[in-house]
């Protein structure tokens, strides 16, 4: 290092930081499932009920999370969140058109394109979106631990949740999976 110090004086001689240190310490060690802690910290005592990963031709789309007050069993009525981590890349405009197109072929249509697309934002694999419900009629939305928007709509939580863990849902193996039972 002495060599470089003479022949490159600008570069700056490695400083010990123990908080540098302790940052990295604690980013490496945090597990991943606290990601979503930032959304989910609005949701009393959540914890995990059920997971699973949605399939469409047989190609994985995304690893979905069931987060309760509790982990108790799954009720609409009862708050909850719900995490997406995508495996493929999607566009927001395909994000939003295949929400609405769900929601009208479970029989849940809901007027809130505009909501979605201040809500939904382009995914690349790994990212994660965490949808946290609030009563029936809002459902906050964090994309990578950042709060991209609040929905709201009477009856929200069921029209929008109801994609993934109603009862006409495109996967009832998934649902199951999902709602841990």
């Amino acid at each position: 290092m002495a060599f470089l110090q003479k022949t490159r004086p600008s570069l700056p001689r490695p400083i010990f930081n123990p908080l540098r240190a302790a940052c990295l310490s604690l980013a490496l060690l945090t597990p991943s499932g606290l990601v979503a802690s930032s959304g989910l910290n609005t949701l009393d005592d959540a914890q995990l009920r059920g997971t699973a990963t949605f399939r469409y031709l047989g190609f994985p789309l995304y690893d979905a999370r069931l987060f309760t007050s509790g982990g108790t069993a799954f009720s609409w009525s009862q708050d909850f969140g719900l995490e997406l981590k995508y495996r493929r890349n999607l566009t927001q405009k395909a994000l939003v058109n295949s929400t609405l197109d769900e929601m009208a072929r479970i029989g849940r249509p809901a007027p809130v394109r505009d909501q979605l697309q201040t809500c939904f934002k382009a995914v690349n694999k790994g990212d994660r979106y965490l949808a946290v419900s609030d009563g029936p009629d809002a459902v906050s939305f964090w994309l990578n631990g950042r709060k991209t928007c609040t929905m709201t709509y009477p009856g929200i939580k069921r029209s929008f949740m109801s994609v993934f863990l109603g009862e006409n849902t495109r996967s009832a193996a998934f649902t199951q999976k999902l709602r841990g039972q």
